[in-house]
């Protein structure tokens, strides 16, 4: 199947709305998922998309653990894409991005 890029500029808004969990490959030995390209854990970040007046969650899969990114905060999608699948009946599609970072990321914090 092929990868479908999504435009992150036509959304109002992203939002947290789950945190970054590492992704498990084989729940008998708790091994964790490990991307092909850059040999780090995926972790799973729930977040919610929103556009106008509707907002939808949608789990998206991400290399490496996105620090900073809590519930609540605003974040910066980079690379997102949507890809659809089918296995033995079942059927969705998986989000995929390259980096989610905390919205104010380039700003420091007040002490």
């Amino acid at each position: 199947m092929v990868a479908l890029p999504i435009d992150t500029a036509k959304f109002t808004g992203i939002i947290c709305a789950v945190p970054p969990m590492p992704r498990v490959a084989n729940r008998e030995t708790g091994q964790l998922r490990v991307d092909r390209e850059t040999g780090k854990t995926v972790y799973q970040v729930g977040l919610c998309l929103m556009a106008g007046t509707s907002a939808d969650v949608v789990s998206v899969s991400v290399p490496g653990e996105p620090t900073g990114v809590q519930v609540g905060v605003p974040v910066q999608v980079r690379d997102l894409v949507a890809t659809p699948w089918e296995n033995e009946g079942r059927h969705g599609v998986a989000f995929r991005a390259t980096e989610i970072k905390p919205l104010t990321a380039s700003s420091g914090k007040a002490a």
